[in-house]
């Protein structure tokens, strides 16, 4: 049976999580992932949502009103958080994202734009914010928690 909100496609899934994969992301990234994320990651590593836009009170490099994400990034393998060539660290450094937490998604600009947890106001162990980085490298943010950012991705406008 299909899970509702993973497309069938296999891109952007890493192998299956074990907890010695969390526990080495967490440790690399020096920050407690949230347990929603870590929830949808045990059905399917990463991949391509079959919702894949959140609506933007603020204008962005991509849209008016929106933004649109390809991937939700998981933990392992060639597009992990932890990956050295894809992952988080590699993607603030390469692209000068703000350093405010974790890279989690893939988006069609390939590097210009990003969706990351943010763990400023709540600390290293404590529930990040989700927060759309654009091309000034401002964070804004999008959700509240990880939680409130999955409901809120949409079919995206034609």
């Amino acid at each position: 049976m299909s899970d509702p909100f993973w497309e069938e496609d296999p891109y952007y899934t890493g192998p299956p999580l074990t907890e010695a994969m969390v526990r080495g992301a967490e440790a690399l990234l020096g920050v407690s992932l949230p347990r929603a994320y870590l929830e949808l990651l045990a059905r399917r590593n990463g991949g391509t949502p079959r919702r894949r836009c959140v609506f933007t009170p603020f204008p962005t490099s991509w849209a008016p009103d929106h933004i649109e994400i390809r991937g939700l990034r998981g933990i392992g393998g060639k597009w992990g958080i932890d990956s050295p060539e894809l992952g988080s660290r590699y993607m603030v450094e390469e692209w000068g994202y703000p350093d405010v937490g974790v890279v989690i998604c893939q988006m069609p600009s390939a590097g210009h734009d990003t969706v990351m947890l943010d763990y400023r106001a709540c600390g290293p162990t404590g529930e990040p914010a989700v927060v759309y980085v654009d091309e000034d490298r401002i964070p804004r943010q999008i959700a509240a928690s990880f939680t409130h950012f999955t409901t809120t991705l949409t079919t995206c406008p034609d």
